[in-house]
């Protein structure tokens, strides 16, 4: 009984491989402060952005993963290939988020590397343990199974980070025990008329809603095998992907509100989350919440050193070997930007910031071109869109603007 029991697990991970891929890639350090100071300034008012965020992700999910099935070609080089202004609107994509990516792994790596310093503080005592040396380790581990990986282990490493986080935040909710009632009153819609919160809610979307996750969606169906006869499949892990990313956000968001929220305190960066919760839920919480952040960290860095050889490979059409010169080098040079927020004037939570913004101004430009690639005829033959995806499909335009415009106004 136990060893089907087992089988089972295996076998249901192994159907959302690319989802759990996505929501390790997806929900990081920058996501998790995003949610906690949403929860802790305004209470559940903005869990209506997670919500949307999650729908639009969603249906942009179902998009690139149908558009790749469908024609078996990536989306970069669809994108390239199907209008006559791809080529620069593919090379902007593929340059903006990269860019995008490469800010945040900066943030990412100081983020984590200052929550493992607190961690030794709070295990061993040590006040303050060299980030060069902390950094340095990291790098060569997560380098070192680039080396040697393939597609497969990424997933299954993804895979354990994803459940580590998930159990960590379900852990801290029952140790700091937040107010219900404060947490269901406070989720009727609005948006605060304050200094940040157009800055707030376009970081939501920017972090769930990512534009750099769809165009990665596109390569890990095609490194899981998937054909055209799997595209009910690739909707329920798009289905299983999204409702994950809503039910770790939510938490994260329902923890603050309950707890900081009602106790009128405010959160400014990831590290000041385990000062602000340890005297809630004692050393355990803390040290418990440490291990899922930096989880979610380490999740969010490994498939960012991936990002720049996969568009590459998508936008040229050529094929993805992990061990090639070609990744073995780019992937170097993405890891190594783990070093730049110690040399950096701009502190990791800005850094954080900053990109989760850039990204959500990229959105656009990713939601734009699949809406018209889906309605190509020639191209999609049978399998073009419902009304009903249309009508979702440009909801997450109107979006994709709108966040747009809040990251504009708010940050210039």
């Amino acid at each position: 009984m136990r060893r089907t029991l087992k089988q089972r697990i295996i076998t249901g991970l192994s159907l959302v491989g690319p989802g759990l891929f996505l929501i390790g890639y997806n929900i990081g350090t920058g996501s998790i402060t995003t949610m906690a100071k949403a929860g802790a300034d305004y209470g559940m008012t903005l869990f209506w952005a997670l919500i949307l965020s999650c729908i639009f992700t969603y249906i942009l999910m179902v998009a690139y993963g149908k558009l790749t099935l469908v024609t078996g070609t990536t989306a970069l080089n669809n994108v390239k290939q199907k209008f006559s202004w791809g080529k620069p609107l593919a090379i902007y994509i593929m340059a903006a988020v990269i860019i995008g990516e490469l800010l945040a792994v900066m943030g990412v790596m100081g983020i984590v590397v200052e929550l493992l310093q607190e961690g030794m503080r709070l295990i061993f005592g040590v006040e303050k343990f060299n980030p060069w040396l902390i950094t340095g380790f990291l790098v060569m581990v997560l380098y070192y199974l680039l080396w040697h990986g393939h597609y497969k282990r990424f997933e299954r490493i993804l895979t354990f980070f994803v459940i580590l986080m998930g159990l960590c935040f379900i852990v801290v909710f029952s140790l700091v025990s937040p107010d219900v009632a404060t947490i269901v009153k406070g989720m009727v819609p609005s948006i605060p008329d304050e200094p940040g919160s157009f800055r707030l809610i376009a970081a939501m979307a920017g972090t769930t809603c990512s534009a750099a996750v769809f165009v990665v969606r596109s390569t890990v169906v095609v490194e899981k095998g998937w054909k055209i006869d799997h595209l009910k499949t690739e909707k329920r892990d798009a289905m299983v992907s999204a409702a994950m990313m809503l039910f770790l956000s939510g938490i994260i968001m329902a923890v603050s509100a309950g707890t900081l929220h009602v106790m009128g305190l405010s959160l400014t960066n990831t590290v000041e989350m385990i000062y602000l919760f340890e005297p809630i839920g004692g050393k355990a919480a803390a040290i418990i919440l440490i291990l899922g952040i930096a989880g979610a960290g380490l999740s969010t860095v490994f498939p960012i050193i991936l990002i720049a050889p996969w568009l590459i490979c998508d936008y040229t059409g050529k094929e993805r070997n992990i061990q090639s010169p070609l990744f073995r080098w780019l992937g170097l040079a993405g890891i190594l930007f783990s070093f730049g927020f110690l040399v950096m004037k701009e502190k990791p939570p800005g850094l954080m910031v900053f990109s989760q913004a850039f990204q959500a101004c990229i959105l656009p430009a990713v939601a734009i071109p699949v809406y018209f690639l889906l309605k190509d005829q020639p191209l999609m033959k049978n399998h073009l869109m419902k009304p009903a995806f249309k009508i979702g499909l440009l909801a997450v335009i109107l979006f994709s603007l709108l966040t747009t415009y809040f990251a504009i106004i708010d940050l210039f």
